[in-house]
């Protein structure tokens, strides 16, 4: 089957030569949502391309939070960065100073963050197969004296986990109990699945959370990855004020103009485009789910509570610890590695679900193919 490539030139569609089906980069194949391109138009024609002014961002995001989320943060405690990452980096170095707390398979950045950006040790406490969150390593690894911060990927990425109210407030109530900063992804939040809910870190309320923030975007949501505008939320005056105070102004300049406008569109205007694409999602889940059971059936797959991400075990298969590659090199479909998401990601891929059925079969059938070969 040929499968007409757009006509886009961003990572997901160019990293990869023309005959390669791309699944890998978390990055949708739909157009974009009709408010936030009226609204970059417009931008456009008025020239509004300058510096980035945050307007009405951190009340458009709130209201979001409150009406999708069930949790409205102020919006005196919301600054502007360029992506999650950025905040990510920014906050672990100015708000800790000693090792961190990850999770297992996890996604990729957060070793390159802890390990590459700010020069901290890292201390894995994995995920526990079919019960997620291990409570009782991050308590050991907490009152390790060297652990200072944890990053907690709320929902979580690869596996579309979303942790529950009680466990966070397990997670919550360790962190004051060591003194360990909580630094909470939730990136992926307003991708929940239909029916299905995730609580808000910081929703937990001050007394368990003040010391901590969540990192938040609507990049992942409405597909504005290119534009760089994420929020950092403080969990306390007091942390806003030392995120006001210890992060450079000029750091706050990764984020642009378009991206803020993009941004405030979305959250104002982008409900019926997200939960249009929520329910696409949730087709193609359960699309793939038939495809494996028909063609690859010694793969294993558990549809995840959010995220367009499906989170393959593949080991059946008698790959080897990278399936990947060989998806690649025999059956030219680019899926992520699971390796990159840690040592437990042995013999899994990470595969894109954001895409149409018909691009989804085409890789299934290409898949089936590349292990007979």
């Amino acid at each position: 089957m040929t499968i007409e490539r757009p006509a886009r030139t961003s990572a997901k569609w160019r990293a990869y030569p023309d005959d390669v089906l791309p699944l890998w980069v978390a990055e949708m194949d739909y157009p974009l949502a009709a408010p936030i391109a009226a609204a970059l138009h417009d931008a456009i024609d008025r020239s509004d391309t300058g510096y980035r002014w945050v307007g009405d961002l951190a009340e458009a995001l709130a209201e979001f939070s409150g009406r999708r989320l069930g949790w409205a943060p102020d919006p005196q405690r919301v600054m502007l960065l360029g992506d999650v990452l950025v905040g990510m980096a920014e906050t672990v170095r100015r708000l800790s100073s000693g090792a961190l707390v990850i999770t297992p398979p996890v996604y990729p950045p957060f070793f390159h963050v802890a390990t590459n950006v700010v020069g901290r040790e890292l201390v894995e406490v994995p995920l526990v197969p079919g019960d997620g969150l291990d409570l009782e390593g991050l308590g050991r690894a907490f009152a390790r004296p060297e652990v200072t911060a944890f990053l907690l990927c709320n929902p979580h990425n690869p596996t579309g986990d979303i942790w529950s109210r009680e466990q966070l407030v397990e997670v919550a109530t360790l962190a004051r109990r060591y003194d360990v900063l909580v630094i909470s992804d939730e990136i992926w939040a307003p991708l929940t699945m239909p029916g299905r809910t995730m609580t808000p870190y910081l929703s937990l309320g001050e007394e368990l959370t003040g010391p901590d923030v969540a990192l938040v975007a609507a990049s992942k949501a409405f597909n504005l990855a290119g534009l760089k505008a994420a929020q950092v939320i403080a969990g306390s005056a007091d942390t806003m004020r030392l995120l006001t105070e210890r992060i450079p102004i000029e750091v706050t300049y990764s984020a642009g103009q378009l991206g803020v406008i993009a941004s405030i569109a979305a959250y104002r205007e982008g409900d019926a485009w997200l939960d249009a694409t929520r329910e696409r999602i949730a087709v193609n889940s359960e699309l793939l789910g038939r495809l494996l059971a028909e063609q690859l059936p010694d793969v294993g797959y558990l549809a995840g509570e959010s995220t367009y991400l499906a989170w393959l075990n593949c080991r059946g298969l008698g790959l080897g610890d990278d399936p990947a590659a060989v998806f690649l090199e025999r059956g030219r479909v680019a899926v992520n590695p699971g390796l990159d998401f840690g040592a437990q990601g042995a013999g899994f891929v990470r595969l894109n679900l954001a895409t149409t059925p018909e691009i989804l079969a085409e890789a299934v059938r290409r898949m089936s193919v590349a292990i007979q070969r």
